[in-house]
């Protein structure tokens, strides 16, 4: 704005440029404030279905442990009409333990499979290709399931990783691999007990 020589002529400036820009002014106030309540309502409605899917999987999960795979159906429906929020996942992993638990191996191996490629979470991504690695072996792809551990690098998980592969060597009939793997899990942070039990039975 140019500089004026008196109050009036400034006030006059004023009301001229007011006419020539102020509904562009108010228009962009407008879209301004619609922006600011619509990012509100999409925060608000996001919050809504986080909230109603924490319900619904807490719902499911209740009829889960009453029914057991009984209610899996129920649970596929739950997993299909939230498959992006990590509450699918969740379900998923729970179904996939009731499934195993009921012997149906093939459809639990589906489930976590489908929860390891859908996870959006770092930490659950070792413990669903661990899941899936152990029922691989019980299925006796053993190979399949090595391939799988190879892939963990997760230092946390060190233990139970060397754990796993010395007992799918040991079902594979190698005892050398299956000691190696044992005592190099016994030198992990997150060691289990029984291994000295495994590694005494080798050595007998």
């Amino acid at each position: 704005m140019e500089l004026y020589d008196s109050e009036e002529q400034q006030v006059e400036a004023i009301k001229d440029w007011w006419k020539e820009n102020g509904k562009a002014v108010i228009f962009g106030a407008v879209i301004g404030l619609g922006g600011l309540f619509g990012w509100r309502y999409y925060q608000d409605s996001v919050l809504e279905a986080r909230e109603a899917a924490s319900e619904s999987y807490t719902s499911v999960i209740s009829a889960l442990d009453a029914k057991g795979v009984d209610a899996q159906s129920d649970i596929q429906a739950f997993i299909d009409a939230n498959k992006d929020a990590e509450y699918s996942v969740l379900a998923a992993m729970q179904l996939a333990k009731a499934q195993v638990q009921a012997g149906e191996l093939a459809a639990a191996l589906e489930q976590l499979e489908w929860a390891k490629s859908a996870t959006k979470d770092a930490a659950l991504a070792p413990l669903l290709t661990y899941r899936v690695a152990r029922i691989k072996a019980e299925q006796g792809e053993f190979d399949a399931a090595l391939t799988d551990l190879e892939a963990m690098t997760d230092e946390s998980w060190t233990g139970r990783v060397a754990e796993l592969r010395g007992d799918i060597s040991l079902r594979k009939g190698d005892t050398d691999a299956a000691y190696s793997a044992y005592s190099e899990a016994q030198q992990a942070a997150d060691a289990s007990q029984t291994l000295q039990i495994k590694l005494d039975d080798l050595a007998k």
